[in-house]
């Protein structure tokens, strides 16, 4: 049974990975969004749903069957324990769910998952190579200002926080995109995209 080779893709907020992702996707390769998957399970997977629900409370959700990201957040906010328990009731849902996708690709030379917390989740373990999208803190902070106008300069560098340093990621990647405005992405990507099809 084929088994395409598994990158994972991540990096700190405003580093650049999705559109890192993007641009791998324009040239055929499958990205899984682990973080866009995460929020559509919390919703559509029954078990995770009535985990969700024994663990923080009916409330969790809307009349409407939707996540009540409010009443989650608020359950959640300077609860680092909380934070975690719900951590480990998605990331086992989300691990399965890849799996099965990872599945539906096997006629794929190579596939990406994308997650801004791959290493503080552990789930660069079950992966062949990770790649780091990398930019120096003033620049991922000015671009999640502008992307999201709603955040404020002290939230984005609690999350900044809370992911692990870039240093850190960078020992443990296999490939580095610098996407720090001194060099150009696209030649990067296509780089590492013809190594991963001619698998050197």
């Amino acid at each position: 049974m084929n088994t395409p080779l598994q990158v994972g893709i991540t990096g700190g907020i405003g580093s650049g990975k999705s559109l890192v992702s993007r641009i791998f996707h324009s040239l055929g390769a499958p990205v899984y969004d682990a973080d866009s998957r995460a929020k559509k399970l919390m919703t559509t997977d029954g078990i995770l749903v009535s985990q969700i629900k024994k663990e923080f409370g009916t409330l969790s959700y809307l009349p409407d069957g939707s996540l009540d990201r409010v009443y989650i957040s608020k359950a959640t906010f300077g609860h680092p324990d909380r934070l975690e328990r719900l951590n480990q009731l998605v990331h086992p849902r989300v691990a399965d769910d890849y799996s099965n996708w990872v599945a539906s690709h096997r006629q794929s030379v190579y596939v990406l998952k994308e997650a801004a917390l791959l290493y503080e989740a552990g789930s660069y373990k079950a992966l062949d190579k990770v790649i780091v999208v990398t930019a120096p803190e003033s620049i991922r902070l000015k671009r999640v200002l502008e992307r999201d106008p709603q955040r404020k300069a002290e939230d984005v560098r609690d999350i900044m926080k809370r992911q692990w340093p870039e240093e850190e990621k960078a020992k443990r990647a296999d490939f580095m995109i610098y996407n720090d405005d001194t060099q150009m992405v696209i030649p990067q990507v296509l780089d590492l995209h013809q190594r991963f099809i001619s698998g050197s």
